[in-house]
């Protein structure tokens, strides 16, 4: 494995770690700040404030790495979500706390550059193996995240704030010193505020034939991801009565098995069955695992479903490398980003959904949500005939 990879799967990981050391606390800071009654409903405004700066700022950043190279891009956005946690971390007051996640949601839309990156030093054979990595870590960060903010977090409320700003200076100065360049900017190239229009980069991948179906799959997929979040702890307390404890259990499980087989297993189904067939082995191991979750009677279930669920994880790191195959090296950062604006809008939509549908469905049997899960899967499978693996032209200019 070469320098820049570990360097950059390690900044990645750190990245998720300040990420995921914020979640746990965010609803006792806006007690702190004052705002008793309103936990709920400021809480669900902030996170839907953050994906939307996600989805937003994504493919701006992803098209300003392809025209001025990605340290400078990673470096600003590190620097950037750096002072945003300490300016968090003694905000007094609510407007403080929800300019600053919108921030965070900006600067951490820096992780379409980090793919980027990863596609510009992988070749094509390498490309799958290398975003399992990637989800791995990133993965990893999320289970170490929470677990550290709540410890922090009991400490003191603000606490967790100050670490993640110690991350992304560590991030910062790993990209200083450590981090090459892996694709230098275009030389003479010129501000243009038309780079700003966050839409543009979607259209541009529309203009794409064999792109529009495995965007619609990334989309699909991503957003039954959000079902696991929105609806793991409210179902397991419901279907088994389960404690906060077990709850943690299982869902560390998940996390552990998942992010081995995104790490270990991605490289060898891709290169046994091509990123196609680890596509669709990775889908039919999911479905199948919503469809026994939506049935099973035992919460002991739950923990034998986590290897297969896991072999489904080998399907997302097999698609985005499909996806790098459409657009030629120059256009790696716009797409990136374009993927991580769709990740960002699943994650805007996604928890909505499934919780209304959750609560309508939860005194008939609380197992339907993961069989709505499913179908909405299924609507993937018929667009699995639309994947070509050649590099694409664009369908109009």
């Amino acid at each position: 494995m070469n320098k820049a990879l570990v360097v950059i799967l390690a900044a990645v990981t750190l990245d998720s770690i300040g990420i995921g050391l914020i979640f746990p606390i965010l609803p006792a800071l806006l007690r702190d700040v004052g705002h008793l009654s309103e936990v709920a409903t400021l809480l669900g405004i902030m996170l839907a404030l953050y994906s939307a700066c996600q989805f937003l700022f994504s493919p701006i950043l992803g098209v300003l790495s392809d025209r001025y190279g990605r340290r400078p891009v990673l470096l600003v956005s590190l620097a950037g979500a750096a002072i945003d946690y300490l300016v968090m971390a003694f905000a007094p007051e609510l407007w403080m706390l929800v300019l600053g996640r919108a921030i965070s949601g900006i600067t951490s839309a820096n992780m379409a550059v980090a793919t980027a990156y990863i596609t510009d030093i992988s070749s094509e054979e390498e490309r799958a193996q290398r975003f399992g990595l990637f989800h791995a870590m990133f993965g990893i960060g999320f289970i170490i995240g929470p677990v550290l903010g709540g410890m922090l977090g009991d400490i003191w409320v603000r606490a967790p704030f100050i670490a993640a700003a110690v991350l992304n200076g560590v991030n910062f100065a790993l990209a200083l010193f450590v981090l090459p360049e892996s694709r230098k900017g275009q030389t003479g190239t010129r501000f243009d505020l038309d780079t700003l229009n966050p839409f543009k980069p979607l259209k541009w991948a529309l203009t794409f034939k064999a792109l529009i179906p495995l965007m619609a799959i990334f989309v699909i997929m991503n957003f039954i991801g959000t079902m696991y979040g929105t609806m793991w702890a409210l179902f397991s307390e419901d279907a088994f009565g389960w404690s906060g404890l077990t709850i943690g259990l299982s869902l560390g499980t998940f996390g552990v098995f998942h992010a081995g087989a995104q790490a270990f297993l991605t490289g060898p189904a891709v290169a046994r069955l091509g990123e196609r067939g680890a596509l669709i082995v990775g889908m039919a191991c999911e479905l199948t695992a919503l469809v026994i979750l939506g049935l099973a009677t035992q919460g002991w279930i739950l923990f034998a479903l986590a290897p297969l669920f896991a072999l489904g994880g080998i399907g997302m790191p097999a698609l985005q490398s499909l996806t790098t195959t459409q657009v030629d090296a120059d256009k790696q950062g716009q797409l990136q980003g374009v993927l991580a604006s769709l990740v960002s809008l699943a994650a805007i939509f996604g928890p909505l959904f499934f919780s209304f549908t959750y609560f309508a469905l939860r005194q008939t049997s609380p197992g339907l949500i993961w069989i709505v899960g499913a179908g909405i899967y299924l609507l993937a499978l018929p667009l699995m005939l639309g994947i070509r693996r050649s590099v694409a032209k664009p369908a109009i200019g």
